[in-house]
C-alpha cells in the first residue's frame, strides 16, 4: 500500500523528497479531485491531507470516511504554517500516543 499526500506546494515538496506521491491542490476543485483519485486507486492505503485543505472540504471528507470502509485511511496533518487553532501539533499527537517526545 502506498501513501498519497494532498497538500500545498511547500508541503508536497518535502513529502516528495521522501518518495511519497503528491497532489498539489490550491482550489476546492483540486482538493476534491485529489480525494477522488485516492478513493478510486486500490494501491493507496493512506491519504495524507493538510488540515487547511481538509477544512475546505470537511462535509465531503466526513462522507468519504464513513462510506469507504477504512480505505484509504485519511490522515490530517499541519502544513508549514503549523496546526489550526484547536488542533494538536504532530509532536503532541506522538507524545500522547507513544509517550515519546520528538
Amino acid at each position: 500500500m502506498k501513501f498519497l499526500l494532498i497538500g500545498d506546494k511547500e508541503t508536497a515538496t518535502g513529502f516528495s523528497l521522501a518518495g511519497i506521491e503528491c497532489i498539489i491542490a490550491e482550489s476546492q476543485a483540486e482538493i476534491m479531485e485529489g480525494l477522488r483519485q485516492a478513493k478510486e486507486r486500490s494501491d493507496i492505503g493512506i491519504c495524507i491531507i493538510t488540515e487547511r485543505l481538509a477544512e475546505q472540504v470537511r462535509p465531503f471528507l466526513k462522507k468519504m470516511v464513513l462510506r469507504k470502509k477504512g480505505r484509504p485511511i485519511i490522515l490530517e496533518i499541519p502544513d508549514r504554517l503549523g496546526p489550526l487553532p484547536g488542533k494538536q501539533s504532530v509532536e503532541n499527537i506522538v507524545l500522547s500516543a507513544l509517550g515519546v517526545k520528538v
